[in-house]
Order: C-alpha cells, then structure tokens, then sequence
C-alpha cells in the first residue's frame, strides 16, 4: 500500500456484489488519510435467503483476493448475513482470517452498548422472512424491539434496496421521533442512511449499519476505545463526517431528494 493513500491505515470493505451504498457512505465516513480497498462478496442465486448465506461462505474467497494487501482491518458489510448465521459462527469464521474482521452488526451491536440502549424501534427494508430474522436477533442481544417500519414498495427481493432513497429512510425516522425508544435503527447496509441521519434531529439517536462501521474503523485505527463520549461526538451535529457528506453528494441532502 502507499502509504501516500493510507498513512493512517488500510481498511478492506467486504459489500454484497450489487450494493452500491457501502463505497459511497464508507467513502465519506472514513477519515482522511485511510486508505479503502475492496472485495466484493458475491452469490448469484436469485432467492434472498441462499444470496445471504452465500455472501457469507464467499468471504474467504473476497479475503483471498486482496492478493498481497494487507489491511489493519476489514469490515463486513451485509448485516443480513450476521441475523441468519448468528455471531458465534460469525466470530468462528473471522478468527482465520490475517487481520482482525467486523461486521456490520458487530459495529451497531457496539455502538447499541455503549449507548446502554436497550428500547429499540428498527428501520428494516427487508423482505418480511428477512426482517423476522432481524428482530429475532436484536431481541436474542438482550434488545426490546418496540416497533419495525420498513419503507412502502415490493420488499420481496433484498437487492431492491439499492433502490431506496435517503428521503425514504428519513420518512421512517419521522414516523418513530415520538416512540419511547432509546435509539432507532437502520438496518442493513444497502439503504442509504447518512443523509437522513443528518437531517433528522436528535432525539432519539439514530444509527445504520454503515454509520456504526464507519466509527469502529476510526476508534480502532486510532487504537482508541468505542465508548459513550466517541459515538456522541460521532453523532453530534458538528461530525466531521456531515461536511464531508455535504461536499461528496450535496444532492443527497436536498430537502425532496
């Protein structure tokens, strides 16, 4: 690696084959200085369920074809696959490999915890066996699910998701800001979720899968902790990561976008 793109390090993005929010939204989270190389994980069976599991047994092959690079860290970025395989087998999986792994649950999860969130409302834009998963395992991490919305339009294949809007995403927000709830999530990382995280307001929090990766990539490559006062800094209104949004994709930010 140069270390011209990458003096404050090199992460590896494993996203689903035709998710076209992972690169964007890392592209904007990661700090200045890290450096971003991707594999992309892939399966081409045509039912949802099987290309999940699928991206997950790819992973070897994805690692594998970093050939020589050599990352201080990856990041697993299909939350789907983590609900239906579960995080020991995740955690059994990821020991082999030569850099240390997060997935994308594994960031929420950590970002869930240092909140000490318990009551939880989720944006889920999966199909409904899909999103049945997903609460099944938010409740079995000790989280309430106190109310799931997804967003209107034929949910029944996981890759129309790359089809939605932050606009669609931050409708949803809306829907939730007077649930009793400690925090509001976006599941999954196809949904574009950085925009409308910027535009909504504070109260309750709102996380997304790649947000949460976003800021495990930081805290980690700094050798820093993943507590309370670094996620509320990440999440302030002040962020870093909202100009760079705002100069990256301004479109993105426009109010009927």
């Amino acid at each position: 690696m140069s270390v011209d793109y990458g003096a404050a390090g090199l992460v590896a993005l494993f996203p689903p084959q035709a998710n076209t929010t992972v690169e964007a939204e890392l592209g904007v989270l990661l700090e200045p200085d890290t450096g971003a190389i991707v594999s992309r994980l892939t399966c081409y069976d045509d039912d949802s369920r099987t290309r999940l599991l699928g991206y997950f047994k790819s992973i070897g092959a994805a690692v594998r074809a970093l050939d020589t690079a050599r990352p201080q860290l990856g990041l697993f970025a299909c939350t789907g696959s983590t609900y239906l395989v579960g995080l020991a087998e995740e955690d059994r999986v990821f020991g082999a490999f030569p850099f240390p792994l997060v997935s994308a649950a594994r960031a929420v999860l950590a970002a869930l915890d240092a909140l000490q969130a318990r009551r939880i409302a989720l944006i889920s834009p999966y199909p409904a066996s899909l999103t049945d998963a997903c609460v099944s395992f938010w409740r079995s991490q000790d989280r309430e699910v106190i109310a799931v919305r997804s967003p209107p339009g034929d949910r029944t294949d996981s890759r129309r998701i790359y089809a939605l809007r932050a606009h669609e995403a931050l409708t949803e927000i809306v829907a939730l800001a007077d649930t009793r709830v400690d925090c509001i999530v976006i599941t999954g990382t196809g949904m574009p979720s950085l925009p409308a995280i910027a535009r909504a307001g504070g109260a309750p929090p709102v996380l997304s899968s790649n947000l949460c990766l976003g800021w495990v990539a930081r805290q980690r490559l700094a050798g820093a902790a993943c507590d309370r006062a670094s996620l509320e800094g990440w999440l302030a209104p002040g962020a870093r990561w909202r100009r760079r949004l705002a100069a990256r994709f301004p479109h993105s930010l426009e109010t009927d976008s």
